[in-house]
């Protein structure tokens, strides 16, 4: 098999970001498989012609289950609301499908556990599946994750991780999906606070094992689309401690009222020998120290990471040339097609995905419940 046919569920944001992905993975990366876009899945007949057309699908479906029926799709690849991940990937991948999910991967630790279950099923079968946390193929962030396996920062002692963005600061800003508990299942913390749970499990190499955790919810009601007025029924912030199973301590902050903030995405991990600093808003940026160095001239040193020696820059342009976060599911995708032609598993797993929604859900109870939460499956 030399080319593998994709079809997508979902054509919004994250659809539009995974269409550029497949269009340009072959041109820049080559990677041993070449993706066919082959199928666009949505539910509007009318919506989703126009957005193949626009974004490069050759075909339409109207009901996802389609693809699964189709020989000229091996790979599903889905860009929808949270409440139907489980169904969507856990039929694909015993229809035999290889499976790429956005994240977070489910609504529930019970979903997550369902798909984790069929991907290791399918796996039997040399059947493939991914969770997208994009921001792992962020050059910088890869690179940052080498520095501390290669021992350069020491023993991790601390993280800290947020995630700031303000766009519903506003309290007139209107409703819309994330907001309700049904179809997204939590608000900032699985929207956002995912992205650094995994990005912090990721760069430093430890699971997060306990918790304890404040949720709230600062403009309970918005302007429903159609009129009137909508409850929110998820959590506008989240703000939790951690402990790793290395013995680091964590810090994590995920809102969507962060005045001025759009996209701040912030990771520090400080160790025995040095520490590491990254900010998604500076993306080609990586901040690292040194505790040896000399006093007179240690410091945080910036590191531009556009060198053909850093991770998946040599691909692209010549040095100093910026990277964007499109590049980021272009990297994700030329990884999990290697993956697929390899008979490897790709990487974040369906596993991992589970790992971090069981963060999540401790996150959830231990501000229910005013105490500190074991994460499942820690022990």
């Amino acid at each position: 098999m030399t080319t593998v046919g994709v079809g997508m569920v979902g054509h919004a944001f994250m659809g539009r970001a995974h269409s550029q992905a497949w269009r340009s993975v072959g041109p820049f990366f080559g990677p041993p498989l070449t993706p066919v876009m082959t199928a666009l899945a949505g539910r509007s007949a009318e919506r989703a012609r126009a957005a193949a057309d626009a974004l490069g699908w050759a075909s339409v479906e109207t009901d996802w289950k389609e693809l699964l029926r189709r020989d000229d799709v091996q790979l599903v690849d889905i860009c929808t609301p949270g409440d139907s991940h489980a169904e969507i990937a856990v039929a694909a991948l015993d229809a035999g499908k290889h499976v790429l999910c956005e994240k977070p991967l489910a609504n529930s630790v019970a979903e997550a556990e369902a798909m984790a279950a069929a991907a290791e099923r399918a796996r039997e079968r040399g059947v493939r599946s991914m969770v997208g946390f994009n921001y792992r193929r962020v050059p910088a962030v890869t690179l940052a994750r080498r520095l501390v396996a290669d021992g350069r920062i020491g023993a991790v002692r601390h993280v800290r991780a947020q995630y700031l963005q303000d766009w519903l600061a506003d309290p007139q800003a209107p409703f819309t999906w994330r907001m309700d508990r049904d179809r997204a299942g939590t608000g900032a913390l699985g929207d956002i606070g995912a992205h650094i749970i995994d990005t912090a499990q990721f760069i430093t190499g430890q699971n997060l094992v306990g918790v304890s955790a404040l949720l709230d919810t600062f403009v309970p009601e918005r302007p429903a689309p159609g009129g009137g007025t909508a409850q929110v029924t998820v959590d506008d912030a989240a703000l939790f401690v951690g402990r790793t199973d290395g013995g680091a301590l964590a810090s994590f902050e995920a809102t969507r009222f962060a005045t001025g903030r759009k996209n701040a995405l912030r990771i520090e991990v400080s160790g025995s020998s040095g520490a590491l600093a990254f900010d998604l808003e500076s993306l080609n940026e990586l901040w690292f120290y040194d505790r040896h160095e000399d006093d007179a001239t240690a410091g945080f040193r910036r590191v531009v990471v556009t060198e053909p020696v850093h991770p998946y820059a040599d691909r692209w342009w010549p040095p100093g040339h910026m990277l964007g976060y499109e590049h980021t599911f272009t990297h994700q995708a030329a990884d999990l097609l290697t993956a697929i032609a390899e008979g490897a598993d790709p990487r974040p797993s369906f596993e991992d995905g589970l790992r971090v929604q069981r963060v999540l859900a401790a996150v959830a109870a231990s501000a229910a419940s005013r105490c500190w939460v074991d994460v499942e499956g820690s022990e």
